[in-house]
């Protein structure tokens, strides 16, 4: 299994030449290639993690893709065939096993609404929370994307989260609002965190891979 990182919080999943899309949102490069793809999970209803364009572009090259995601997601993306996902949920779209958890967006601020979310952990190895500290209770994880930059995101929260959840891989993810020094700080607190526990920090760039 390969995991490519896109911009943002988007990644790629590929296995057996089938391929699975989380969070192509409004950071990320306009997806024109999706040979093989079978299955899109979008945690979350905010822009920068899907748009109506990135989705009709992956319908338009794969019709019977489907699409995975919290109920805030179906109730903004009108129009689209979305599966309604939530914390407990596992779903099969050859070859890839989805297990989803959590429910809710990390807060912002109390000024904003706080949206529905979920975690999804793919084949059992490779974690995405979304813009969540959700923790997958009871799993050994693999492959962490961890969150380094957001408006609702304090990297000490994000430090503990990786403590938290233990993985023998971590890269960075959500990071489109860094500069080039405060990703390559961030990165660095990240990187401590996951060697607490034994792990290695691959400092992923947009377009390069992990083999899982």
């Amino acid at each position: 299994m390969r995991l490519t990182k896109l911009e943002h919080a988007a990644l790629i999943i590929e296995q057996s030449g089938k391929k699975l899309f989380v969070d192509p949102g409004s950071f990320t490069t306009a997806i024109t290639e999706a040979s093989g793809a079978v299955a899109v999970v979008i945690t979350h209803e905010h822009a920068d993690h899907w748009t109506p364009e990135q989705l009709t572009r992956l319908l338009d090259k794969a019709p019977d893709i489907r699409i995975f995601a919290p109920r805030g997601v179906a109730d903004a993306a009108t129009g689209f065939p979305i599966t309604i996902v939530e914390a407990g949920d596992e779903v099969t779209v050859a070859p890839f096993t989805l297990r989803f958890f959590g429910e809710k967006h990390a807060v912002i601020h109390s000024s904003i609404p706080v949206v529905d979310n979920v975690g999804v952990l793919i084949n059992g190895s490779v974690y995405y929370g979304g813009d969540s500290y959700t923790v997958p209770e009871g799993v050994d994880v693999d492959v962490l994307a961890a969150p380094v930059g957001a408006p609702w995101l304090k990297i000490g929260d994000s430090m503990d989260y990786v403590l938290a959840v233990k993985p023998k891989r971590s890269f960075p993810t959500h990071e489109m609002t860094l500069s080039k020094a405060g990703k390559t700080m961030t990165g660095e607190r990240i990187k401590w965190a996951t060697e607490q526990n034994g792990g290695q920090y691959f400092a992923l760039e947009p377009g390069d891979s992990l083999d899982v």
